[in-house]
């Protein structure tokens, strides 16, 4: 439009001059040619008004067009600016988000570190403690175990050594002590020579002929011995020697006392010459000095046994001590091996449970030295 309105203003239309048709006559030429002359003076100025007019109108029209324009795009730019600044406050709102759950999560995982450190701490502490406490147990084991060796060198149960076990000695030589000395199944085997007083017959008159089974059966035992009573070495024993042994009149203490020398918790104490105090073990006594809680006969009872740590005491006669003490004997042999400490041939061990087995024979057929 503001081409045309140049183009309107360089090129600005050309007046006419009004001609007569007709020529005129006279005096009426003049006022005709002041009339001519007077009609080409108003029509440019009409010209003019009209071209102003049209350009006014024009401008006029251009404004309205370019603010309608311009509102447009005014219009156009705010909804950008309200889509952006949605764009805008969700983005914040998910970088506070994640901001927050960042926080949260470094906040647990120092918790948890700090957690595992003191966890760490704790088990640290108390595995310092159980390693404090097994090397303790180890070197009072290794103390045990040098002395073991010591009295197995010294001592076996076929030979003890009365030295080094005074209750083997006579009642006359030992003399009673002050209180009740006991005489734990461990250490059983050191008591033999109190069941088998009877002289040994020497080895050169005694004939003496490996059975391949029974020795078949020990060399299978020793290659790893167990106390597993399910392997056929032992079964037999149990069958044979250990169960008959144990086989008293009063069943359910018998079973009892098997199950305490199996796991090494019976304790053989001498009756003391001096009355027992009345009190609450004296109540839970079965038995008496003159009759056997075992079998049930009037016998005298020189000892007494407890099983485990429960306090109960059992008078027990001289027949029955010997076989418990024979099996007790066995037992503590067979432990000796397992352990390790029973440095000898396979045959010669084997003989000596041959001989424990036998001592097991007849304490059961009721042999028993005398001074039990």
């Amino acid at each position: 439009s503001q081409v045309s309105f140049e183009e309107e203003s360089q090129n600005p239309p050309a007046v006419g001059h009004w001609k007569a048709l007709m020529p005129s006559k006279g005096d009426k030429e003049e006022p005709e040619a002041g009339c001519q002359d007077a009609g080409g003076v108003d029509e440019p100025q009409s010209t003019e008004q009209l071209n102003v007019s049209r350009l006014r109108s024009s401008s006029v029209e251009i404004r309205e067009k370019g603010s309608e324009f311009l509102r447009d795009e005014l219009h156009k730019a705010q909804k950008e600016l309200k889509l952006k600044d949605k764009e805008c406050e969700r983005l914040s709102k998910v970088r506070e988000q994640l901001e927050q759950e960042l926080e949260e999560l470094t906040a647990s995982l120092f918790e948890e570190a700090h957690k595992m450190v003191r966890e760490a701490n704790t088990k640290q502490a108390a595995a310092e403690k159980q390693l404090r406490e097994a090397r303790g147990k180890i070197d009072m084991l290794q103390a045990e175990v040098t002395a073991l060796k010591t009295l197995v060198i010294t001592s076996t149960p076929s030979s003890p050594n009365r030295e080094l076990h005074p209750q083997l000695q006579s009642p006359s030589k030992a003399g009673f002590r002050k209180g009740h000395g006991r005489n734990k199944s461990t250490s059983s085997a050191m008591v033999s020579a109190a069941s088998q007083n009877v002289a040994p017959e020497p080895v050169s008159r005694e004939c003496k002929e490996v059975d391949s089974i029974l020795f078949a059966e020990f060399q299978a035992w020793k290659e790893s011995p167990t106390l597993d009573k399910s392997c056929s070495f032992l079964d037999r024993i149990y069958r044979e020697d250990v169960g008959p042994c144990l086989d008293f009149t009063k069943q359910e203490l018998s079973e009892l006392v098997r199950v305490a020398v199996e796991q090494n918790t019976l304790t053989i104490e001498p009756v003391a010459s001096q009355p027992v105090p009345m009190g609450k073990v004296a109540a839970e006594e079965c038995g008496g000095p003159k009759k056997c809680a075992l079998s049930g006969l009037p016998r005298t009872c020189k000892h007494r046994i407890m099983l485990g740590d429960s306090g109960n005491y059992y008078y027990i006669s001289p027949s029955c001590r010997a076989r418990i003490t024979a099996v007790c004997n066995f037992f503590t042999y067979i432990r000796y091996i397992q352990q390790g400490l029973v440095r000898q041939d396979v045959e010669l061990m084997y003989w000596e449970v041959m001989r424990l087995r036998r001592e097991m024979s007849l304490a059961k057929l009721g042999f028993y030295p005398s001074e039990m």
